[in-house]
């Protein structure tokens, strides 16, 4: 297949799994309805609210993903990315991790996040992810899904090491997936930018499902879900509110673009 729709859902994710998880299977449901063949999932989509409260529950948040997106996957006949979710790491800790499910509610690929965010943004906002997540292995993960494209993974603040990206394309990545959950401040300042410089500079389609709003009682995100063309071109935007939002992804395009600017043929490092 030289093109495909895929969606990006746009979520408002909360400190309660089955709310979190019901709000993003309406959300599946709607852009499969209007013929979605990938449909991407943001960071966080199960859980997202205090840390510790987090890890306490990622038994139960990972088994239910892990049930219910195969479910979903099947009931729709859609690929579906699990952008980022809590699996147990067996030693205090939890990975980060972005699934792909095939159709059939089929497990394809699994990418656990490599960059943790442990950044200090302002007086007021600090965070350090290392402190219950563990770092994957550091391993490109790419995944041929048959009828789609070669699908390249990464999470959030994967999106501020180029060379990750570098190493997605080497692998033969023609779409990247950034699911996020980027700060506000942070993503005012550089989600967009970064986004596009990820897809211009590897002549990809990039797909980024993000986090809107407030969740909980501190955290907020930036919205502003994104897919991308190989050009640069913003395909689509989802603003600040929860929903999705869809684009062609366009194989022959991609082609065309790497055949016309072949600066990946051109790397001499």
């Amino acid at each position: 297949m030289s093109s495909f729709k895929a969606a990006a859902i746009q979520l408002n994710s909360q400190p309660d799994a089955e709310h979190s998880l019901k709000e993003a299977h309406k959300w599946v449901s709607k852009a499969a309805g209007i013929g979605a063949n990938l449909i991407c999932l943001p960071e966080n989509f199960a859980f997202l609210g205090n840390e510790r409260e987090k890890l306490e529950h990622s038994d139960e948040i990972s088994r239910l993903v892990e049930q219910q997106l195969p479910v979903w996957a099947k009931e729709f006949g859609v690929f579906i990315l699990g952008g980022g979710y809590p699996v147990p790491a067996g030693n205090g800790k939890v990975f980060n991790r972005s699934s792909l499910i095939d159709p059939n509610g089929e497990f394809l690929a699994s990418y656990d996040k490599i960059h943790l965010f442990d950044v200090d943004i302002s007086e007021d906002e600090t965070w350090r992810e290392s402190a219950t997540v563990q770092s994957g292995s550091q391993t490109a993960v790419v995944c041929h899904a048959e009828n789609l494209a070669t699908i390249g993974f990464s999470i959030c603040y994967d999106l501020r090491f180029p060379e990750l990206y570098r190493m997605l394309v080497t692998k033969g990545a023609e779409l990247l997936t950034v699911p996020s959950a980027f700060t506000k401040p942070t993503g005012e300042a550089h989600w967009e930018i970064l986004l596009r410089a990820r897809a211009i500079e590897n002549s990809c389609y990039v797909i980024a499902p993000a986090q809107t709003g407030k969740h909980g009682e501190k955290r907020q995100t930036y919205g502003h879900s994104l897919i991308i063309d190989p050009w640069g071109k913003i395909l689509a935007d989802a603003g600040t509110e929860t929903g999705f939002i869809t684009a062609d992804i366009d194989l022959d395009y991609l082609n065309d673009v790497r055949k016309k600017l072949p600066s990946l043929r051109h790397r001499v490092l």
